[in-house]
Order: C-alpha cells, then structure tokens, then sequence
C-alpha cells in the first residue's frame, strides 16, 4: 500500500501487490517444472558432467601416470606441427565443404523451382534426398569399392575401356586426388538434404513478381537473375553464418574415407585427436584433452563471431 497527494491536494491511497517470491511464480507450472525435471537430469549428466574432464588438459594422464603440469600440454600442443597441419586441413575441408555444398543446393533449387512437370520434380528431389539417409559408413564402403583399382573398381575400368588410362588410378591414396574425391562424394551424399531449405524459400515467393518480370519482358534467365537469386540471397547467408560456427566439428566423413597415405591432405583434429587416444601405445589423455579443449575455445570464438555476423545482417542474432 502507498499513499500518492493528488493534484487537489489530497492524499490518495493506492494497492501495490506484494512481490511473488520465486516459488510463488513457480507453483502454478508445477506440472510443467515436473515434466521437465527428467530432461534437465539428462542434460546434466551428459552434456554437463563430462565437462569436469576439462581439467585433465592441465595433467599428464599416462596410465596411472597423473600429475600437474599446468599449461605444459598447450605448450606442446602449439608447438607441433602435426597439430598445425590437422588444424589447416580442418578449415580448408570444412570451409570449401560448406561452400561447395551450399552453391550446388542453390543451382539444384533453381532448377527444381523452373520444373515445369510436378511428377518430375517430386522423382528429382526424392532420388537427390535419399543419399542424406546412408550412414557414412555405407557412402564409404560403396565409394571404396567403385574407385577401386581391382577388377571391380568400376571407374579405373571404364577408363581403360575408353583408352584414357593404361594403368589404374588409386583415387582415395593419391594426395593430389583425396580432397577433390572427398569433396565430390559429400556434394552427392549432402547437397540433396541441403536444398532443402532453399527450396522452401522459392517455394513463398510470390508469384506476382515472376507475372510482372513477364510483362516487363524478362527472359526466363532474367526472371532468375533479378527475381529468384535477391529472394534466395538473404537464406544463403544465413546458412553460412549458422554453419560457420560448426566448421571444426568434421569427423566422421574424414574419418571412413583418409588413410595413412593422403594424412597430409586429409588428417583433421578430430581424427588427430582419435589417432592420438586410440592409435598410440600409451596415451597422454591430458594432451588429448587439451587439443579438444582448445578446438571448443575456437569453436566458441567462431560462434560468437556467427552470432555477431548475424545481428548486423539479419537484426538478431542466433543464440
């Protein structure tokens, strides 16, 4: 209760509610809070609880070899080049993955937006979308085989058959030739799903401004240029913004696809941190942990540098 002097000169009182505690709030969604216990424990215990792992980037975990050495594995870790290299070969596999990805999804798009015959665009997106739902491990093992250098290698014998090669080629342990098989194989596997999203563009925009480029006398490639890439230009950027904070998160398609031979051209962080936990009679845990804790700082950088990206582009951001 207050009490307020009004403009005539008397007092006047008015009710202000007491200030609902935190339970008070609560109380009435206790249903809800009740529902969402079991998902907050889940996410406690498996997003949250290995996180207190991070402190073994400031040990020497060998075995039962454990002991302090404070920033002794980032030290190292700077200063191996083995490191460095996975490092360049994350951003350059993941970058040129996300742009080629991203170009063909938009010419697959327009296309599939100027089909005229509906059953035809419906075939053409069911047969592009289907390779998004084979594992890697399947897309690798077809690959495998289709590039082989054996008498199955479909690739290598065709191209004999046509004279171009004498001898076979052997695609996936060439370091000249992995990344650009890398990179086509994921364009066959990926960008299907990926135009997705723009086709959904396409598909709202309206159809007055294709009836009033007609009239205007715009050719079909014109109506295109000025009407179909402005609309669609606003959604690739935020594609790339949103992916860029996850560049340093590829693993698994490197992972079924590089060999000893291409490490050079093909080893990421992931599968150097993998190599170094796994391949390696005894282990530095705490090194490993480092490198994976410095991949996360990174990865956190490049999300705020997105989130940033995004607010001045699009107004708001994406956190």
């Amino acid at each position: 209760m207050s009490t307020n002097k009004a403009s005539n000169g008397t007092q006047e009182t008015t009710w202000v509610a007491p200030k609902k505690t935190l339970w008070d709030r609560m109380k009435p969604y206790t249903g809800f809070y009740l529902m969402f216990l079991p998902v907050f424990i889940f996410v406690l215990i498996v997003y949250y609880w290995p996180m207190l792992g991070v402190r073994y980037a400031f040990y020497s975990y060998k075995l039962r070899d454990i002991h302090w050495v404070g920033l002794a594995n980032f030290a190292k870790l700077f200063s191996e080049k083995e490191f460095w290299m996975a490092f360049q070969n994350t951003l350059i596999l993941s970058i040129v993955k996300l742009l080629l990805n991203t170009f063909v999804a938009v010419l697959i798009s327009i296309f599939l937006n100027e089909m005229v015959n509906l059953f035809c665009k419906k075939f053409v997106q069911t047969v592009i979308y289907l390779p998004h739902f084979m594992s890697w491990a399947v897309v690798a093992a077809i690959f495998t085989l289709f590039l082989s250098t054996s008498s199955t290698g479909f690739v290598n014998e065709t191209l004999k058959s046509w004279g171009w090669i004498e001898q076979s080629i052997d695609f996936l342990h060439t370091k000249a030739l992995w990344r650009p098989i890398f990179y086509m194989i994921d364009l066959w596997k990926e960008t299907g799903w990926g135009t997705v999203i723009f086709f959904a563009t396409l598909s709202g925009i309206d159809p007055g401004l294709y009836e009033a480029a007609e009239i205007d006398g715009a050719t079909r490639l014109q109506k295109i240029w000025y009407v179909t890439v402005p609309a669609l230009s606003n959604t690739v950027i935020i594609v790339l913004i949103l992916n860029l904070a996850k560049v340093l998160n590829i693993f698994e398609p490197v992972f079924v696809l590089y060999n000893t031979r291409v490490l050079e051209v093909s080893d990421v962080i992931s599968t150097y941190i993998y190599r170094k936990t796994f391949l390696t009679a005894i282990p530095d845990y705490g090194y490993t942990t480092a490198v994976g804790l410095f991949k996360s700082l990174v990865g956190m950088v490049l999300m705020l540098a997105s989130d940033y990206a995004s607010k001045r582009i699009r107004g708001r951001g994406i956190m």
